[in-house]
């Protein structure tokens, strides 16, 4: 019998989502910068320039990421078990890439030596590439669906019956590579927005050459994602969109128009992950092939409706109040920076 998931259970799923798009959106950026800071600033003080672009912003950020992680244990604790038991290592890799990256830049001006800041420049890069990847080959396989069944004995408990290198599809691989790409080329709009002089100009270049990469590896990807795992009309809508985005993105770059230019890749990644999560309802990610009678999903796996509904009235008082905070950061943050901006370092 398939029972229908009630209202609150689907308002859940929603904000999950919801949750993951401003991540990938706002964060998306971050570790395009994160992974650029190494090639783009050619001294010191243009290093700094691309660190503070993002250091008022990096971290309000990733509360996107914590909140969806907490979102998904309170409403959903049978996916949120049966995805850390199954991804394990995975989230290991990205807990790892988010401690290097954040210690990389609270860490970079703790000493004066140049040998110092650029052993922390490539700890940002690295980790921001680390989680860009691991994140690209995860919503791959989210997309693919990861095979799952009910542990033996354990009514309500699924296990993962996939091995770590099934992981890594020929499709999942192009998403990882695909992601790390859109994320540089957000990045480098973003400092093409926020910054003036040769770091913009660097920027821009940059911007216009990777561009070009992502719309043919993002047009493989998803075609690829809609023939072979298609979400139906919907999906092929949002592959149109998120196509268009791209291209906005690329030639609003050449025409020196860089707000429209973050336009374009805010909605690109936006659509995109709006299309992995139509493609994850109400399966939640998971094949269920395996399960029979007791499939995991957003109704099997759901808290109980006094969970969701607490949840919900909280939701409505605090999440007005962080998002206009956010807002308001982003606001008085809006100036463009040069090197003329960053003054010299005095150490004791």
């Amino acid at each position: 019998m398939i029972v229908e998931p009630t209202t609150l259970q689907l308002v859940w799923f929603g904000l999950i989502a919801v949750l993951w798009i401003g991540f990938l959106v706002l964060e998306g950026f971050d570790y395009g910068v994160g992974m650029l800071i190494p090639f783009l600033g050619r001294n010191d003080k243009e290093k700094r320039v691309l660190v503070n672009t993002i250091g008022p912003v990096w971290d309000g950020n990733e509360v996107w990421l914590l909140t969806a992680g907490g979102a998904t244990f309170a409403a959903f604790p049978g996916w949120y078990a049966t995805l850390f038991s199954a991804l394990y290592l995975p989230l290991f890799l990205i807990l790892l890439g988010l401690i290097v990256r954040g210690l990389a830049f609270e860490y970079r001006a703790k000493r004066p030596e140049q040998s110092w800041k650029k052993r922390w420049d490539a700890g940002a890069a690295i980790g921001s590439l680390v989680v860009s990847l691991v994140f690209g080959v995860g919503f791959s396989n989210f997309v693919i669906g990861l095979p799952v069944q009910q542990a033996e004995g354990r009514p309500g408990v699924h296990v993962f019956t996939g091995g770590f290198w099934s992981l890594f599809s020929p499709f999942a691989l192009l998403g990882g590579v695909v992601m790390v790409a859109l994320f540089l080329f957000h990045g480098s709009i973003f400092l093409a927005l926020k910054t003036r002089g040769e770091v913009h100009e660097r920027a821009k270049a940059f911007a216009e050459r990777i561009g070009l990469g992502v719309i043919g590896g993002g047009a493989v990807w998803l075609l690829w994602s809609n023939l072979a795992y298609s979400t139906g009309a919907s999906g092929w809508i949002l592959m149109v969109v998120a196509a268009a985005g791209l291209v906005l993105a690329w030639f609003m770059v050449r025409a020196d128009r860089d707000g429209w230019a973050f336009v374009g890749t805010a909605v690109a990644t936006a659509v995109i992950a709006i299309g992995i999560f139509l493609r994850m309802y109400p399966n939640l990610g998971f094949d269920n092939s395996a399960s029979g009678a007791a499939p995991l999903n957003i109704v099997t796996a759901s808290a109980t409706p006094m969970t969701l509904g607490i949840m919900t009235w909280a939701a409505v008082i605090f999440v007005p109040l962080v998002l206009a905070y956010q807002a308001w950061s982003y606001w008085v943050f809006r100036r463009r920076l040069s090197t003329k901006n960053i003054p010299d370092e005095v150490h004791h």
